[in-house]
């Protein structure tokens, strides 16, 4: 256990404080590419704002531009730990909990949370993901009972927002520095020979996307057909599983060519691509999931 806080410590001296994911244009390809591949049966006003919703996915990373932290961490500081989850420490039963206050006692009873630095919380995305995600089905549910013309346009002015601001969080997950300790460049033993400069995070998701991924490489790739998650925290966390298995394979990537504009490696551009296509796909169907369940009974109270 000791070994486990000296680690969480070192990553909170070496990370910084703002955790950022995709930039600008990497969230606005994944949010755009899942409004475009909505099936049709969705709402109209839904499938209409597209742009919009490719707007909103970098919203959460606006709210704390570094302009406002003069004015204090509520918001700057105290969300980056909505933007990741440190697999490497979580245990498995900890992203069981019902909620993300059952999950911070459980990793305080296992030692792995201090209440002295707020970079030793190994995050929050899945709750916040699952949060959002039911946040949204309940906007869905009001817009279909709305009978109310001007309230049924508030609603889809509250579905809009809710859904781009999940996109973000989604979009997140699909990159594998969001999913572990080593978010920015290699922590600890090193015998690989990884990356460890905390650059490495922009280089990839920032610089790289930026340089040589357009909408027209991903879009075509997402699946066509949307897919309703019926127990939707196993379909995230398996989602969250799948990015995280890959984290050695960015590092291996990087350490055969280093990320940056100027990259020309086609095993790269693969694997960015397929990062991206991933994390749409999975927004498309989270949205798709809340819209379908939202006309359904929920399910039976557990005894």
């Amino acid at each position: 256990m000791r070994k486990l806080v000296r680690l969480v410590s070192l990553l909170a001296v070496s990370c910084p404080l703002m955790v950022l994911g995709w930039e600008v244009h990497g969230h606005t390809l994944v949010g755009d590419a899942a409004a475009r591949r909505l099936p049709q049966d969705a709402p109209a006003f839904f499938r209409a704002a597209s742009d919009r919703l490719a707007y909103l996915n970098s919203e959460p990373d606006r709210w704390r531009e570094r302009a406002d932290q003069a004015w204090g961490p509520a918001v700057t500081g105290a969300t980056s730990a909505d933007h990741l989850i440190f697999l490497d420490l979580v245990p498995a039963e900890a992203l069981q909990a019902p909620d993300r206050f059952t999950y911070l006692e459980l990793l305080r009873q296992r030692g792995i949370v201090s209440p002295v630095s707020r970079m030793r919380i190994p995050g929050f995305l899945p709750f916040r993901i699952l949060e959002l995600t039911q946040q949204l089905r309940g906007d869905f549910r009001r817009w279909r009972a709305a009978t109310d013309p001007r309230q049924r346009e508030w609603i889809e002015e509250r579905v809009i927002d809710d859904a781009g601001i999940l996109g973000h969080y989604v979009a997140d997950g699909a990159n594998p520095h969001h999913t572990t300790i080593h978010a920015f460049g290699w922590i600890g033993a090193n015998e690989r020979g990884y990356a460890t400069d905390p650059e490495f995070h922009g280089r990839f998701e920032d610089q790289y996307v930026l340089a040589h991924i357009q909408l027209e490489d991903i879009l075509g790739k997402v699946p066509t057909q949307a897919r309703v998650l019926r127990d939707t925290r196993a379909a995230v966390l398996q989602y969250l599983a799948q990015s995280h298995s890959l984290v050695e394979r960015l590092y291996q990537l990087d350490r055969e060519e280093r990320f940056g504009p100027s990259t020309a490696g086609a095993a790269h551009r693969e694997f960015a691509v397929e990062r991206l296509v991933d994390g749409a796909a999975m927004l498309r169907d989270l949205w798709w999931t809340a819209w379908i369940t939202s006309g359904e009974a929920p399910p039976a109270a557990t005894p």
